[in-house]
């Protein structure tokens, strides 16, 4: 059973940074995709951003050029930067994770992490 552990969140303007971090309990950046969703009440989880167990990175196009998903392996921490952020970007975010694939919808994640707050004011 893989435990995820999120931070980082909280309230900035509109143009502000971020970064949220997510640190598992076991050593899966090897063997598994992760990644981060977010979630607006009364609306679908939409998947942010994900890298999977060779580096490579996928983004929703609503975030391309200002988000950058990243893992330091040594430190055994997902990241997520987050500039230029926008009063749409408020949301839920949470960490996910699924074993090798990073395709598919969010019920095909197995791990989850407790979400972290991100609010932007205009």
């Amino acid at each position: 059973q893989v435990q995820l552990a999120e931070s980082g969140g909280g309230s900035v303007p509109t143009g502000g940074s971020l970064r949220l971090s997510c640190a598992p309990s076991g050593y899966i950046f090897s063997t598994y995709c992760v990644g981060w969703f977010r979630q607006v009440p009364g609306k679908e989880r939409e998947g942010v951003a994900f890298i999977d167990a060779r580096g490579r990175t996928t983004y929703v196009d609503s975030v391309k050029g200002r988000f950058t998903i990243s893992k330091d392996i040594p430190k055994n921490t997902l990241y997520l930067q987050m500039n230029s952020l926008k009063p749409e970007d408020t949301a839920m975010y949470y960490c996910a994770a699924r074993y090798q694939s990073c395709s598919g919808p969010s019920s095909a994640y197995n791990y989850w992490g407790q979400g972290t707050q991100v609010t932007v004011s205009s």
